[in-house]
């Protein structure tokens, strides 16, 4: 049975996205990062020896492998605009507007880019924003990393840069920690999200929950 939770204008929802989806209105816009398939949650991150700063985000099995693709075509069923990271681990039409984030990594055992598949009619955009290790590109609002594939708060914030200006409501069936929820949180969008792991749906409860009150506290 899914859990829905409200806090403020952001409807967060414990359970499975193939489940919770179809039971929620359509969307102006899809931002999501499915899991890959890549075996990204497996302990991998603590192994990383270039890694000074490397944490163990234990031993879990949600990205043994990546959504079927019934699921990627409902998620693209139930929004007019959508931003898929790692959309080249999935079977998607050619895309005009490419995402690219530039990590800047340096010397590391992370890729050097992370690819966003978009149905966007424009062309590739990408962002430098380096995020590994204790150097992260903005140290005066460091962000501490709740989940192994979680993306910087900026980065979310500049993809939905990316739709039209008259996207106000937007979803991600693949929460995590909530990232998502924390942009548009910032930026004034309402905000839908859905995660499975009930840890990773707890923080994000927590980080949208304090940027929340961040933000009326800057009022």
């Amino acid at each position: 049975m899914a859990e829905k939770v409200t806090i403020g204008n952001a409807e967060l929802w414990h359970g499975d996205c193939s489940e919770v989806l179809p039971l929620l209105p359509r969307f102006d816009l899809i931002l999501t990062d499915p899991p890959y398939g890549i075996g990204e949650a497996a302990g991998k991150n603590k192994s990383r020896g270039k890694i000074a700063t490397a944490k163990d985000y234990g031993n879990d099995d949600w990205d043994s492998a990546p959504p079927p693709r019934w699921v990627i075509e409902m998620m693209r069923a139930r929004a007019d605009w959508h931003i898929f990271f790692g959309g080249n681990y999935y079977e998607l039409p050619p895309a005009k507007c490419w995402l690219v984030w530039d990590k800047d990594n340096g010397d590391s055992d992370f890729a050097d880019c992370e690819l966003a598949w978009t149905n966007l009619p424009k062309a590739v955009r990408r962002k430098k924003w380096r995020w590994a290790g204790m150097l992260q590109e903005n140290m005066a609002r460091k962000e501490e990393r709740e989940h192994p594939t979680q993306k910087p708060v900026p980065v979310m914030e500049w993809a939905i840069t990316q739709a039209p200006p008259s996207v106000m409501t937007i979803c991600d069936p693949f929460m995590g920690s909530g990232t998502t929820g924390v942009a548009c949180v910032r930026m004034g969008k309402q905000f839908v999200g859905i995660e499975r792991e009930r840890k990773y749906f707890d923080i994000a409860c927590e980080r949208i929950e304090n940027e929340q009150r961040q933000c009326r506290m800057a009022v």
